[in-house]
């Protein structure tokens, strides 16, 4: 009997040995990092000259782990930049009219870029871009296009604060990022 249990011991230790080395085998997985959220934007104006008159076709929003984003499409593929103009204000008022637009949010921002909201040749109006819902956010509380004259095209981003912001353009893409926190 004594000899049976000794055997078993054995397979028992032998067991539990060969399976801390088969545990030690396994590839140790990482944890998950952290996302650096940390920014340098700041919240003061920023301003790009254009390169040339584009149309703009489209307007989207997205939203990322530390910022809500705003994309602006303007016609072709051109890397020639559409210029902007950028800032926050305390009330928005529609150009030309200077008629005061409601919008959403503890802070506003006027988005002016010089892209025609009509055709040049015929002076007949470019459709309408398309409404942007932002509801559930983090930073965006509503968004508008509020008109624009003499070549440019006018909109308001109303946000949580008055965050850090910025903005870029890639090929046909101009982008505004809002951060969600400072």
């Amino acid at each position: 009997m004594r000899r049976i249990q000794r055997i078993g011991t054995a397979l028992a230790a032998m067991t539990l040995a060969g399976g801390g080395l088969l545990a030690g085998t396994v590839p140790a997985v990482a944890a998950p990092t952290a996302v650096d959220c940390a920014v340098t934007w700041g919240s003061l104006d920023k301003s790009g000259d254009p390169a040339a008159s584009r149309r703009l076709t489209d307007v989207r929003a997205g939203q990322h782990e530390c910022y809500d984003r705003l994309v602006f499409d303007a016609q072709g593929t051109s890397a020639a930049p559409v210029g902007y103009h950028v800032h926050y204000v305390d009330v928005l008022h529609q150009d030309p009219s200077d008629v005061v637009v409601p919008i959403k949010g503890g802070a506003i921002l006027e988005i002016s870029l010089f892209a025609p909201r009509y055709d040049p040749a015929t002076g007949q109006p470019y459709p309408a871009l398309p409404s942007v819902d932002v509801t559930g956010y983090r930073t965006f509380r509503e968004f508008k296009i509020t008109g624009g004259s003499e070549g440019y095209t006018q909109a308001g981003l109303g946000v949580r604060a008055r965050l850090p912001f910025r903005v870029f353009q890639t090929a046909n893409h101009l982008v505004v990022d809002v951060a969600h926190t400072w």
